[in-house]
């Protein structure tokens, strides 16, 4: 049986403003309709003896993965939840003991982008007799030009389409990776695998002892949670932080490539999402209420108001509801240094949207100021918020569509549209969507202290007492 293992426990900063620490790259739709989670999760149908899959996750961003699968009606055999990144090695180990040794992992990561899924089934079918044997196959890229973002592979002496690895190289220069696509047998490291659970648990244990140990033993102290495998916090912190590559790929002796010619790209950078989408004839790619005058070679995204541009080459341009990016395409790896002082500044845009998700629906901070925030609330049909208090803070409520069931202290009554209630400070309280439409509410808080901690939880249905998030 073929299990695909989902990593989706990356933070994307480079792609800041549109990709936060608590709502990444992989959970946003950048190259279509779908999230990039639901993309990779689609992109298997197709291959034999398919299994649900295994994603592996930060534990914030739980719910919002599952909901993604059941949009797609791809539900997981398992949502494994890192409390901590460890990077990959520990991760995979983490999947490969929820699959079970008979099983066959297709590991891939959350956010890449696969124009050709037909030319990627087939990789990934050719490589299956290898992978049945005992190999450890990973896929390498064709080189489309020298890049010097990537990592290689060179290949040895072998039979296509499978061959022997003789050697990985780090990030090249330019003249390097020139030649390297002069030669004509170096990949790009793609970070996507085929194994048995079994053998990549040998070599583990061969070559990375302790990453094996730490990683079994946080999995054997697992509970269960909801829907979701949670990782034993104190067992997977001792864990060494390693990837797959130098833990075990290039240590083993039974590590092969595949070569994969299906328009890949990690998406690593607001110039890379640049060159995976569809351009015009001036080479600019929009998104949203844009308008362009003069302007060349230029990502602009608008989420939120107009975005107008005139006499711009190669830049990217990126408004969202709380942030707004402008950088020539040349110098979008230094996002991460501006998210980088987002972070020592004590700021909070790094973590996320003005919109947050959570397992109910959403909340919009439209507007705040002195001991006042005004929030836009959105309630899922069948939906409910935890039975809660605050410390600091009432609220009045305004249903603005839907039907709301309100409990305050020992009331419970409902709301319907243009009608309004008031939470005093303290005062226990929860709003439920008892409809089949979605339940649109104002909030208004008013108190001496707004933040989100202020929240004592008695009751949750997702699991979440004790707890602010």
């Amino acid at each position: 049986m073929l299990i695909p293992v989902i990593l989706s426990g990356g933070a994307g900063t480079r792609l800041w403003p549109l990709s936060r620490e608590l709502y990444p790259k992989q959970l946003l739709p950048l190259t279509s309709s779908r999230t990039m989670l639901q993309e990779t999760a689609l992109r298997v149908v197709g291959l034999p003896e398919l299994q649900a899959p295994i994603v592996v996750c930060n534990e914030a961003h739980r719910f919002t993965v599952a909901e993604q699968l059941r949009q797609i009606n791809m539900p997981p055999q398992a949502i494994v939840l890192e409390p901590v990144g460890r990077n990959t090695a520990p991760a995979i180990a983490l999947a490969a003991l929820a699959a079970g040794n008979d099983a066959l992992l297709l590991v891939l990561p959350a956010d890449h982008v696969i124009r050709d899924a037909g030319s990627f089934i087939s990789a990934v079918a050719s490589a299956m007799p290898a992978a049945e044997q005992g190999k450890l196959v990973t896929f390498g890229v064709v080189p489309t030009r020298p890049e010097t973002g990537y990592g290689y592979i060179r290949r040895g002496a072998g039979q296509a389409p499978v061959y022997p690895i003789a050697e990985f190289v780090e990030k090249p220069d330019a003249a390097r990776a020139q030649s390297f696509i002069d030669s004509g047998d170096r990949y790009w490291n793609s970070g996507m695998f085929l194994f048995s659970a079994r053998r990549y648990l040998e070599e583990l244990q061969q070559h990375a002892a302790d990453i094996a140990s730490a990683s079994r033993a946080a999995f054997d102290a697992a509970v269960r949670d909801l829907d979701f495998t949670r990782i034993d916090a104190k067992a997977f912190g001792q864990c060494r932080s390693e990837s797959i590559d130098y833990a075990v790929m290039e240590r083993t002796k039974d590590a092969v490539v595949v070569p994969l010619d299906a328009g890949w790209s990690d998406v690593g950078s607001w110039s890379s999402l640049h060159e995976a989408l569809v351009q015009d004839a001036q080479r600019n790619v929009t998104h949203g209420d844009v308008l362009l005058e003069d302007t060349e070679g230029s990502y602009i995204y608008s989420d939120y108001r107009l975005v107008a541009t005139v006499g711009l080459r190669d830049h990217v341009v990126i408004e969202t509801k709380d942030a707004v990016l402008v950088a020539p395409k040349d110098k979008v790896q230094d996002v991460k240094k501006l998210v980088a002082r987002i972070k020592a500044e004590g700021r909070g845009e790094h973590l996320l949207h003005r919109e947050v998700h959570r397992p109910w629906g959403s909340y919009d901070s439209v507007d705040a100021g002195d001991r006042f925030q005004v929030k836009r609330l959105t309630v899922k049909p069948g939906a409910s918020m935890s039975l809660q208090l605050h410390h600091h803070r009432a609220e009045h409520w305004i249903v603005v569509s839907g039907t709301a069931r309100i409990t305050r202290d020992e009331e419970i009554f409902l709301l319907e549209e243009n009608q309004s209630t008031y939470i005093p400070v303290g005062a226990k309280h929860r709003i439920e969507n008892p409809g089949k439409i979605v339940l649109h509410m104002i909030e208004v808080q008013l108190g001496s202290y707004l933040g989100e901690d202020d929240i004592v939880r008695f009751e949750d249905r997702y699991g979440r007492e004790g707890s602010s998030k």
